[in-house]
């Protein structure tokens, strides 16, 4: 019987913490959704005056369906913000909306790693659904080309994880910057926004590490198969 040595030792830890991000995120932002802000502001109605203040045309703010759903689309210019975001005046949801005016903030200043990650979508897409099968199927099938294809297929995805990381923690900083420095919450409020934004942003450090966790998993058994 086989036994993956690679996986307990590489990619199991990253999946545990990756499960735990997930409850600490959900965890948080029930508590913070519990709690309003003092100028009453809805998620939707901050989204939209951070995008005025800081000067940014053109850009739709859009509920959407989910929880936890939020995100800026680049290529059609709208803010989408899920239901508890969207028309709740809780302190998770304008530092969520916050966080995602921070990221159109990105897109009109030309951040460069928004723009990358914007470019390596559709190889990322292609990497992750293709490129461990490539690369599994070559280890069964002994083709050291198709494991090789496999391998940078998935790296690209990893890639993309990896890239994936100063755009949200840039994000979640500008959102602070843009709270604090308009006024929108006060400083007891601004502290339960980042313990929100910080735990969004430990998902985001768990899925890159277990992304390249995962390909080094397959760049070692690669290599012990070749010897």
């Amino acid at each position: 019987m086989y036994f993956d040595y690679y996986y307990l030792v590489l990619v199991l830890p990253a999946v545990v913490l990756s499960l735990f991000a997930q409850i600490l995120v959900k965890s948080t932002f029930a508590k913070y959704s519990r709690i309003g802000c003092s100028r009453n502001i809805t998620g939707a109605g901050a989204a939209a005056y951070l995008l005025k203040v800081n000067g940014i045309q053109g850009v739709r703010v859009e509920g959407v369906a989910g929880s936890l759903t939020d995100h800026y689309d680049p290529a059609s210019r709208v803010l989408r913000l899920s239901r508890p975001v969207y028309g709740e005046s809780s302190i998770a949801a304008v530092g969520v909306a916050a966080h995602e005016t921070g990221h159109a903030i990105q897109h009109a200043v030309h951040y460069a790693p928004l723009a990358l990650r914007s470019t390596l979508v559709p190889v990322a897409n292609i990497g992750s659904s293709f490129g461990p099968i490539l690369a599994v199927a070559g280890l069964f099938l002994s083709l050291p080309f198709l494991i090789d294809l496999g391998i940078v297929l998935f790296g690209c995805a990893v890639l993309f994880y990896v890239v994936t990381l100063p755009v949200e923690f840039n994000a979640s900083a500008r959102a602070v910057a843009v709270l604090r420095e308009n006024r929108v919450l006060s400083a007891e409020e601004l502290a339960g926004v980042r313990k929100v934004l910080t735990a969004a942003a430990l998902t985001y450090v768990a899925s890159a590490l277990t992304a390249l966790m995962s390909l080094l998993r397959l760049v070692l058994i690669s290599r012990n198969r070749r010897r």
